[in-house]
């Protein structure tokens, strides 16, 4: 990508009679930073740390008009007058920084989980969204009517509110495409049947906004392919845009896909790291060929600006958007602009705090960005020095231990990072080498690129013992020690039965060329996570014959739904097996019997050649626990699966908390929680 390339999508660009500064915008997406269904501070501080970062135009996440879209609290709606404030209070702290802002309205229909509402959710019909989830209201006329004045009177707020446009959301099968879509509207009366009748209620929903909040400038975002049998597809949506642009003053069409299903539709929603990059470009390109005139917004694992200007110089595009990526880096277009772009923290992919924490109804966060959410805390602790400058000593450069050494200088201690191995990454260093997780390693680049433009002193092969950090050992004198040695796997034989391989062991068999690990592999996941799916995944394209055990009653339960449902798609085109609710009870030669954990009954799996463990790992704490019990030792501070195994996103949320408070995570929390 050429310099010139970059210059053009950096370069402002009108947007009907919306001036932007460049041609990169952030779409719509959940934070769970809502109270009561209105925007917070949190938001106005999240949108703002993206606007000072040089973005263009930021498209809010989806606000509800109408309570029955509304699920949980913590998401966003416009149901009266009463939001106009809080919404004006996020629209100011944007366009303080000279980006535009729209907000984008929807109302989701049918999967609206009604559990914190105690209300049914809203559809053409009665099917649910997917299996085990609730049966939604068939909606009559008169609700249709009420959701149609509900999307004007929340446009009317938001122009109110002194927002730059709005976006109407007919994608993602939300309500307006429930009706749009064959596959979902079976409806025999006026708005159900021929293409126009399920065209109707996009219509009303358009002229009633127009009419409410008249000037306003106005578009929509579409799934250009639902990816469901019998579903909208390419050809379909374009003649749909065609016509609603020929009757409506549209502003642009942001061209999206997938549908709000439990499908693999889902998955390609938010692409992980499994998927190729741009993998949906095309989308874009087709509604700049077939609909000419009307400007087209680009998205969806676009991770960087050189892919997003790649788009607009071949004509593809009038914008691009970065959702995740400016989550992992908010100043990702002032770096560029500035020559820094190197600087950037890149997004992996990993769909873990953006995504994941979505679905347990929490705010998001990020693995690579542990500011997410508390980007105004953080920017009045940065503002404050330490009283005193200490001696500080991090053990184990995994991403905690880098993420501690690098926050503690920032906070202008003198830091030394020491690292036993010969080089930095820890187990994400391991896991990056597993085929399919290797964008996992852009986390671990980019703590070293920072390490090394630091005065952090960086000692690797470095072993460290409580001996040397007691008065007169060899690293006497630190004030501080912070461990993050990690953890260890650990590993169930089975005496008599296939030989058993822990996940480094199974790492390195991969690494060669897998011959222990053909045949019929059993994977044993007790933990339910990526590390014991991506070798499953892994194993099986070496030509394994892999079978997946859990003692719980899901597969992969603790991987989100968007992701999962990609994975088991790619699992079942391999062939893999799985046996949830199954524990190992005994094995003999090459049979493995597993006992069910309901009655106890059992069943033989034979020809097993070898078992993967994935069993929980185990903390690597010693230093901690000897430096904790011994008087006259540095302040210990433990962090990441040293101080209790779990993931990424944990492990650089303590590191930067233990560097830049010297204190314990809990206490950390607690000061970053008093300066919101």
């Amino acid at each position: 990508m050429t310099s010139s390339d970059i210059t053009a999508l950096l370069s402002p660009v009108d947007l009907g009679p919306v001036r932007l500064r460049n041609r990169v915008f952030v779409p719509g997406h959940t934070t769970n930073f809502g109270h009561e269904n209105h925007p917070t501070e949190r938001h106005a501080a999240y949108h703002a740390e993206r606007a000072r970062g040089g973005v263009g135009l930021i498209i809010t996440e989806g606000i509800r008009v109408h309570p029955t879209s509304a699920g949980r609290h913590v998401s966003l709606g416009s149901f009266d007058d009463d939001s106009i404030p809080a919404y004006a209070a996020v629209a100011e702290a944007v366009q303080a920084h000279g980006t535009r802002l729209f907000a984008q309205l929807l109302h989701t229909g049918r999967q609206a989980n009604g559990d914190a509402t105690r209300t049914a959710a809203w559809s053409p019909g009665t099917t649910p969204w997917a299996a085990g989830t609730h049966i939604p209201h068939a909606m009559g006329r008169s609700d249709i009517a009420l959701v149609v004045r509900s999307f004007g009177a929340a446009a009317r707020r938001m122009r109110q509110a002194g927002y730059d446009g709005v976006e109407i959301h007919l994608g993602h099968g939300h309500l307006i495409e429930q009706f749009l879509s064959p596959f979902t509207n079976t409806r025999t009366d006026a708005y159900g049947g021929s293409s126009d009748a399920r065209l109707r209620l996009a219509r009303e929903v358009l002229a009633e906004v127009v009419a409410q909040a008249p000037g306003l400038p106005l578009g929509i975002r579409v799934s250009t392919d639902e990816f469901l049998p019998g579903g909208l597809t390419p050809p379909d949506m374009v003649e749909i845009v065609d016509r609603l642009r020929q009757e409506f003053p549209l502003l642009y069409v942001h061209a999206s896909h997938a549908a709000y299903h439990g499908s693999y539709s889902l998955a390609t929603q938010m692409a992980d790291m499994s998927f190729r990059h741009a993998p949906f470009r095309h989308h874009a390109a087709l509604f700049k060929k077939e609909v000419p005139g009307l400007p087209v917004l680009a998205v969806c694992r676009l991770d960087s600006l050189p892919e997003a200007a790649g788009l607009v110089a071949s004509g593809e595009a009038d914008l691009v958007g970065l959702a995740r990526p400016h989550i992992a880096d908010p100043h990702l277009v002032r770096r560029a602009e500035e020559g820094r772009a190197h600087e950037v923290r890149a997004c992996v992919a990993c769909n873990q705090g953006c995504v994941g924490r979505l679905e347990a109804s929490l705010p998001i966060a990020c693995v690579v960005n542990p500011e997410v959410g508390d980007e105004g805390a953080w920017a009045r602790l940065r503002s404050a020095r330490p009283a005193a400058t200490r001696r500080v000593l991090v053990v184990g450069a995994g991403p905690a231990g880098m993420e501690a050494a690098l926050s503690a200088r920032r906070a202008g201690h003198e830091v030394t990072l020491a690292e036993a191995g010969a080089a930095l990454g820890g187990g994400i260093a391991v896991a990056a080498t597993v085929p399919g997780r290797e964008r996992l390693a852009l986390m671990i680049t980019d703590l070293a690129r920072e390490l090394a433009d630091s005065t952090v002193d960086l000692r690797l092969g470095e072993r460290v013992s409580t001996a040397d950090l007691l008065p007169g050992g060899r690293l006497d004198g630190y004030d501080d020690v912070v461990v993050a040695t990690g953890a260890r796997p650990s590993k169930r034989e089975l005496p008599g039965g296939p030989p058993v391989f822990d996940v480094l062991e199974t790492v390195a068999a991969l690494g060669d060329d897998a011959s222990a690990l053909r045949g019929t592999v059993l994977v044993r996941d007790d933990q339910g996570t990526w590390t014991a799916a991506s070798l499953a995944e892994a194993l099986a394209h070496a030509g394994a014959r892999v079978h997946v055990l859990s003692p719980t009653a899901s597969f992969a339960a603790k991987i989100t739904t968007y992701s999962r449902l990609a994975l088991t798609r790619r699992l079942g085109e391999l062939g893999t097996r799985s046996h949830v609710m199954r524990d190992v009870h005994t094995a003999h030669g090459a049979t493995v019997v597993l006992r069910d954990a309901l009655g106890g009954h059992t069943e033989e799996l034979t020809g097993v050649t070898a078992v993967v463990d994935v069993a929980l790992p185990v903390a690597d704490d010693r230093l901690y626990r000897e430096l904790d019990a011994v008087d006259g030792a540095p302040r210990v501070h433990v962090v990441g699966d040293a101080n209790a195994p779990r993931t990424a996103l944990e492990a650089v949320y303590e590191g930067r908390l233990a560097g830049t408070f010297l204190t314990d995570a809990v206490t950390g929390a607690e000061l970053l929680a008093r300066t919101l």
